[in-house]
């Protein structure tokens, strides 16, 4: 009985050439098409925040009628609304306006975080930067400004946040 040979020379001949077209097919985008992050000229402001907004309404201290037309178990002495207020964000660079915008909150009972992010290109140098939110939907005008001249280098990613820990508006 005559063993044939595992390897057969056509197998290895197209062994050998997929691989070299799969390298120089690797070899091709690892350097082309040329990608540039941003112009010299340019820098990002990048507008990033997942935040709780205030609830929409003021508590309620229930009354004892009130209270005993409710179920044992449901006999909280305060009702909360569960809703949470939309953030309003308004951005202005050198007095034109950059953004304006509203995040409104996640849920279907619309009690999660208002997320919100947007990217801007803008030219390097310095700008006066007003940024403006309000959490909280009982109050008309925005409850939070932050108001600063930056100088930004070409390039460079300026990030405007919201946290309350940090004490509300922060540029990083």
């Amino acid at each position: 009985m005559v063993s044939k040979s595992p390897y057969n020379p056509l197998v290895l001949v197209g062994q050998v050439l997929f691989y070299g077209l799969f390298a120089v097919i690797i070899a091709y985008f690892s350097t082309s098409p040329k990608y540039t992050h941003l112009e010299p000229n340019l820098s990002l402001i990048k507008l990033s925040f997942s935040y709780h907004g205030e609830p929409v309404g003021e508590c309620h201290q229930r009354t004892k009628e009130e209270l005993a037309q409710l179920a044992p178990n449901m006999r909280a002495p305060t009702s909360c609304p569960r809703e949470r207020s939309p953030i309003k964000v308004k951005i202005d660079m050198d007095g034109k306006p950059l953004f304006e915008g509203v995040a409104p909150p996640a849920g279907l009972s619309k009690d999660g975080t208002s997320t919100i992010y947007k990217r801007f290109e803008v030219p390097s140098g310095e700008h006066m930067l007003s940024v403006k939110m309000n959490d909280n939907a009982r109050i008309k005008d925005y409850n939070m400004v932050r108001e600063e001249k930056v100088t930004l280098k070409p390039a460079q990613i300026l990030v405007i946040d919201l946290r309350r820990d940090h004490g509300g508006i922060f540029f990083e």
